[in-house]
């Protein structure tokens, strides 16, 4: 199995005191099955029970709320021993029984010695038809494709980890990570994508057949969600245009289509759901709290940059750039700078916010503001070392403080500019696979100004 940092944190769940069962939430084909089936390895009994087939769902149907009763007679039925304190209960698929879901709260009230894990590839639908959920009495963990360190671990590129995680990397060190971040961002994190393709000698083709299952799985679920034909209709339109689009977007019309605004809207919020591609908001706040504005144009932002990059027929292509970053004014290394933020967050559906400030004379836009502490940083992701800095100045300006950052094909420095007002402020320089680690140079940053001042 490739390695996942995820396992940490379900160790830290099984020995966490009051343990509640575990939601597990995230995309298909994110690996949560897989993850939990390593992590059993460490129970003396693991039992899995998968919701769509009829005998592992009747459990749950036929003994209503009596959790201990349904316990006794799934071990009953495995032959196993009635010894909840050592025992890993895995309910998969726990979307087929939305009743099940609620009977998570007498796990923990009834069973507390139980260990108990759900997981589904369509939860989030079945979150909305549960009548009470157990708010309080489960505990709540999101799971998403491999990160950038991940990645490294599963090409066997250890000494090449063992830089990333130095803060700040070493010059020697960037061009070599930069090479792999790009094969990254061709690649993607989704696992049986990463997987095949180490083992496949680390060639596209060796992955081109899992890309085509995955997606096709993802293009399914619309069958499952859509209210029904004019929807299917547009759900299907979204999927055909969505992964050529390279700017913020526009319901009305959307992909010059005949649908109006709020079937679009209604058809992306479907899409939501199903964990393939969320739309990123622009926020005009300089300071706590973030909060998105909704009547701006949003960004997609794809579950996965590989499966976006399969998606729009573009792999062949990337494989002969030297420099992604120039692809399409950054569009790429955008996309996987934000996968990589998503993947560090330990909050459900977390979404990171671009900025805006849009007047009748005088537009801004930075790429990324992040949250760090009591303060707010923007974050520049640029195709190159001359990019022009207006709205990441204008952003200063108007802020509580003078740091500002710029991803780049470049290694770390620190520049002293003056904003257009004059105002003194300090450019924070990383290459842009430092991203995921955008709060460790946050902190480094802060640091090494304190000690210049």
């Amino acid at each position: 199995m490739l390695y996942r940092k995820i396992l940490k944190d379900l160790e830290k769940w099984r020995n966490s005191t009051g343990r509640k069962p575990l939601i597990l939430r995230g995309a298909r084909q994110v690996g949560k099955t897989t993850l939990v089936d390593e992590f059993g390895k460490g129970y003396k009994q693991y039992v899995k029970l998968n919701l769509e087939k009829s005998k592992d769902a009747g459990f749950f149907i036929q003994y209503g709320d009596d959790v201990r009763k349904i316990f006794e007679a799934i071990l009953l039925s495995r032959n196993l021993k009635n010894n909840p304190s050592e025992t890993l209960l895995f309910i998969d698929e726990i979307q087929e029984v939305p009743h099940a879901i609620n009977l998570l709260r007498y796990f923990y009230e009834d069973m507390p010695e139980l260990h108990v894990i759900s997981a589904g590839s369509l939860l989030e639908v079945a979150l909305g038809k549960v009548k009470s959920f157990p708010v309080g009495r489960v505990f709540q963990m999101p799971v998403n494709p491999l990160d950038f360190e991940e990645f490294l671990m599963a090409m066997g590129e250890e000494i090449a980890l063992e830089y990333y995680q130095k803060c700040p990397i070493p010059d020697l060190a960037v061009n070599k990570l930069l090479t792999l971040f790009n094969e990254f961002i061709i690649v993607g994190g989704m696992p049986e994508v990463v997987d095949r393709y180490r083992i496949g000698g680390r060639l596209i083709t060796a992955v081109t057949e899992v890309y085509s299952s995955i997606w096709d799985n993802y293009r399914g679920d619309v069958e499952k969600y859509s209210e029904g034909g004019v929807q299917r209709e547009i759900l299907r339109h979204i999927l055909d245009v969505a992964p050529h689009t390279r700017d913020r977007i526009t319901f009305n019309g959307f992909g010059n289509s005949p649908y109006g605004s709020s079937a679009i809207s209604k058809a992306f919020r479907v899409l939501h759901k199903t964990g393939l591609l969320r739309l990123i908001y622009p926020t005009n706040e300089l300071q706590l709290p973030l909060k998105p504005n909704l009547r701006r144009k949003p960004k997609i932002q794809f579950v996965d940059t590989g499966l976006l990059n399969y998606a729009a027929g573009i792999q062949a292509q990337l494989l002969k750039l030297e420099d992604l970053n120039n692809y399409y004014k950054g569009y790429l290394v955008n996309h996987m700078v934000f996968q990589e933020r998503i993947a560090q967050s330990e909050r459900i559906n977390h979404l990171p916010y671009f900025w805006t400030r849009e007047k009748s004379n005088s537009n801004a836009e930075v790429d990324w503001v992040h949250q760090s502490g009591e303060q707010v940083f923007p974050v520049e992701i640029k195709s190159g070392a001359s990019g022009r800095l207006r709205s990441l100045m204008e952003f200063i300006d108007r802020s509580n403080h003078s740091t500002g950052f710029r991803l780049l094909a470049n290694k770390v420095s620190i520049e002293d500019l003056n904003t257009i007002t004059g105002t003194p402020m300090k450019l924070i320089n990383l290459p842009y696979f430092c991203g995921g680690k955008i709060d460790q140079y946050i902190e480094w940053a802060l640091d090494e100004a304190g000690k210049s001042s």
